[in-house]
């Protein structure tokens, strides 16, 4: 076991160890190492990869992902080999003996967190629903539909508890993030100009130019990613009280917005609404978080007349955006919404020079009426829902009607696929019933079961629920997407209790957000979702550093 001294280096943030054989050292070293080029290679290089353009961009990001994260959990499995085998020829394996006690009945709960028992589940319950599945060979692999079968969910699981239980957390990890992310906007938005500055489009049928952008491929897989951008940019430009990083933030964060309105995808609209509902908890503690949340909205709203303002003036040499773009610069009181919050950003400015005092506290106030708002919100959504579809008065709504009418064509027949995924479920047998069909199967049983119908009607087949939460329970069951909501809920539990005060932990808190949201009418690929969980474990590295750092000043104290 490692000895704690009682002094304590406040230059690294680290307590001073004593007693600690070099071996301990050095791996420790190997493994920071290892996780920093990995971290490097998942959120800076992953997100501009590409091998074949368009052609191939599913299987090559996924094979660099699937070659990076193997090569990690090789390269700590190695490590730890080699550190075992020293303790048990120099020390009889007293330091092995004291981490396996980590594990015992009686250590086990301060070792596993609510969060890594749920991804054991998670993982179990896919491990029970590839081998009671009709199709092991392809739940295994996921060959048959998008390659998220066992063997990625177990390099998901695998990378998982590497990252969160010895990455140091380091701000720079998100940082390294915004700035592959700002290559990924800009790449996006001179598709938006057809500009095509790299080619990727030269020889895809002209009729596609419009459903892909980026490095990412297909506009959803694109919108999946940029959801991530917003979450972690919107909180840090948030929080930063340095002048030049709170302008690279902001950067990040307008470029996000217009990547994310010209990337043409109506998911885009619900990871925004995740963000701007949400943003106001974590903003409105202080004058200072309001008047920048103004900014942020003031913001948004301002680059959305800029994109329509492009949209009619260079119609010919444009995208063409639809959807929910339109019902919002349709809107006859946008102008005045924004000048109304520009007017407000600057009062807000104009009372900081001109009443020269200490800012008085906000209280829990603001935080408070906006818990009425947002809960006010809610219902007024649900009411609609009911309305337009149980009530049947969807007419009512206008041109909303397209929107909260959820009928077979609803998001681009989202409707269908969805009703399609339950009537298959309904005539699963008990075991898959609770089980699932396995991973990603879903292509197998639609094709299996409902070809003619697809086709005919639609002359498509579909290869995915296009609802994360919907596949997961159609092909790992009930308790598998129990297991993983439980995973993301309890984990941002987690970050808020244990670093509310860490803005880059509260960053990729709400990155997660911003994905699960937009999760709920897109799909699961391997292009944007390995980031997701890279950014999930990196903030439950940085809540197990903060709670360490708490317990070595508790101690120091007495």
């Amino acid at each position: 076991m490692e000895i704690m001294h009682d002094n304590y280096d406040h230059t690294s943030s680290q307590p001073i160890l004593e007693e600690t054989p070099d071996f301990i050292r050095n791996g420790k070293r190997i493994i920071s190492f290892l996780l920093a080029l990995y971290l490097v290679a998942i959120l800076f290089v992953f997100p501009i990869y590409y091998r074949n353009f368009y052609f191939d961009i599913l299987g090559a990001k996924y094979q660099f992902y699937y070659i990076s994260t193997l090569t990690l959990i090789g390269g700590v499995v190695l490590t730890g080999i080699f550190m075992l085998i020293i303790d048990l020829v120099q020390y009889e394996g007293k330091f092995t003996t004291g981490f396996l006690q980590k594990f015992s009945t009686k250590n086990i709960r301060t070792t596993l967190s609510v969060p890594d028992v749920s991804l054991i589940c998670f993982l179990a319950i896919a491990v029970l629903s590839t081998v009671f599945s009709d199709y092991i060979y392809e739940s295994f692999w996921g060959n048959e539909g998008r390659y998220t079968g066992l063997f990625l969910l177990l390099l998901y699981g695998g990378s998982f508890f590497i990252v969160s239980k010895f990455l140091h957390f380091r701000s720079w990890y998100l940082d390294v993030f915004l700035v592959s992310s700002v290559l990924v906007c800009a790449f996006g938005i001179t598709d938006y100009f057809n500009l095509d500055i790299l080619h990727f489009k030269e020889n895809i049928d002209p009729k596609q130019y419009n459903i892909f952008m980026s490095f990412m491929g297909n506009i959803n897989t694109y919108t999946a990613y940029l959801s991530l951008v917003l979450g972690v940019s919107s909180v840090l430009f948030a929080a930063e009280k340095k002048n030049g990083k709170c302008v690279w933030y902001y950067i990040c964060l307008v470029m996000g917005f217009f990547a994310i309105i010209t990337g043409q995808s109506d998911n885009a609209y619900l990871a925004l609404l995740a963000l701007f509902a949400s943003l106001p908890f974590y903003m409105f503690r202080s004058w200072g978080g309001i008047k920048r949340y103004l900014i942020i909205l003031a913001s948004f709203f301002s680059v959305v007349q800029v994109v329509d303002i492009i949209n009619q003036t260079m119609s010919d040499q444009v995208l063409e955006i639809q959807g929910i773009f339109n019902f919002i610069v349709n809107f006859q009181g946008l102008a005045y919404i924004v000048i109304g919050l520009w007017i407000a950003v600057a009062a807000f400015y104009a009372r900081k020079y001109i009443i020269k005092r200490q800012e008085t506290p906000v209280g829990k106030m603001p935080c408070r009426i906006w818990g009425i708002v947002f809960l006010t919100g809610i219902v007024i959504v649900l009411w609609i829902l009911f309305d337009a579809n149980i009530a049947g008065n969807g007419e009512r709504y206008g041109a909303l009607s397209n929107y909260v009418v959820i009928d077979d064509e609803w998001g681009t027949h989202r409707g269908y696929i969805w009703k399609l995924a339950m009537r298959n479920y309904k005539e699963f047998s008990t075991v898959h019933k609770i089980f699932g069909s396995g991973p990603d199967t879903f292509g197998i049983i639609t094709v299996k079961n409902n070809y003619n119908e697809m086709t005919s009607r639609y002359h498509e087949i579909f290869d995915s629920a296009h609802n994360e939460y919907l596949q997961y329970f159609v092909t790992i069951g009930p308790f598998g997407l129990l297991a993983y909501l439980t995973l993301l809920i309890s984990s941002g539990v987690r970050m808020i209790r244990r670093a509310a005060d860490k803005p880059y932990v509260i960053a990729a808190l709400f990155a997660v957000l911003c994905y699960g949201a937009q999760a709920i009418v897109n799909i699961n690929l391997p292009i944007a979702t390995p980031v997701m969980w890279t950014i999930l474990m990196i903030g439950l590295a940085g809540c197990r550093n903060q709670n360490r750092f708490r317990e070595n000043t508790e101690k120091l104290g007495k």
